[in-house]
């Protein structure tokens, strides 16, 4: 949703009741399956559960209003639809003020139709955005690969799966077979991007940051740039 001050555990603010608030954080969390916009925010309001303060009641509020205001938005699958798998993924370095997590977004196409997005605050800390972005590259990677496994039970079988990222160092890294320096501080399962892009089932490409359509699932954004990437 549109760019507003961050979210923290906002120690000193005015306790709420913590059941009602829950409910709210539930019944959001049941909608994000079907309006992928709403992903990041909820999934970001959903960390301060434990200790729900006005101002995350605040923020919860908000979504409900811009959730009145979309009611006659929707996806669309016409059945002429292509099958051509492709993949956009985007990460923020430390986007959490509380834990300093990567937080990192990735959405997949069929054709031009979008059939998946996820926001996820990843359980490692890194030391740069190049880092940040080369781990959330690993993640969406996961995820077309099990993408790729469903559909073959379907009789659709895909190699040579785009990739795009707006971070020309992550991709480097991914696509150099020998262990990079920058790269020794990150866990090992997050290496798992350069076997898929060596066994030529992945294929990375860069996109500027303008045309990065998973920045929506990463962070906040100005009003404009949210709405141009919703529609």
């Amino acid at each position: 949703m549109a760019m507003k001050p961050k979210l923290d555990a906002d120690l000193s603010g005015k306790l709420i009741d913590q059941t009602n608030h829950r409910s709210k954080i539930g019944s959001l969390m049941y909608l994000i399956s079907s309006i992928p916009d709403i992903v990041q925010v909820i999934c970001y309001c959903a960390r301060y559960q434990a200790r729900p303060t006005e101002k995350h009641l605040k923020e919860v509020k908000r979504i409900f209003r811009y959730l009145r205001g979309i009611i006659n938005m929707g996806l669309w699958y016409p059945k002429d639809s292509s099958f051509e798998l492709t993949s956009f993924l985007n990460a923020d370095h430390a986007g959490c003020i509380d834990m300093l997590k990567i937080t990192s977004g990735g959405i997949q196409f069929l054709g031009d139709k979008l059939v998946n997005w996820m926001s996820k605050n990843q359980d490692c800390t890194v030391m740069s955005s190049t880092e940040a972005e080369y781990a959330a590259l690993s993640a969406s990677c996961a995820q077309v690969m099990w993408m790729k496994t469903q559909f073959k039970d379907y009789g659709f079988k895909y190699n040579n799966i785009s990739l795009y990222c707006d971070s020309q160092s992550a991709i480097t890294i991914s696509c150099n077979p020998v262990q990079h320096s920058r790269t020794k501080r990150i866990h090992t399962r997050y290496h798992f991007i350069k076997e898929q892009v060596e066994n030529s089932i992945i294929e990375l490409y860069f996109v500027r940051t303008e045309y990065q359509l998973a920045d929506m699932f990463t962070k906040a954004l100005p009003k404009d740039r949210f709405k141009y990437l919703v529609r």
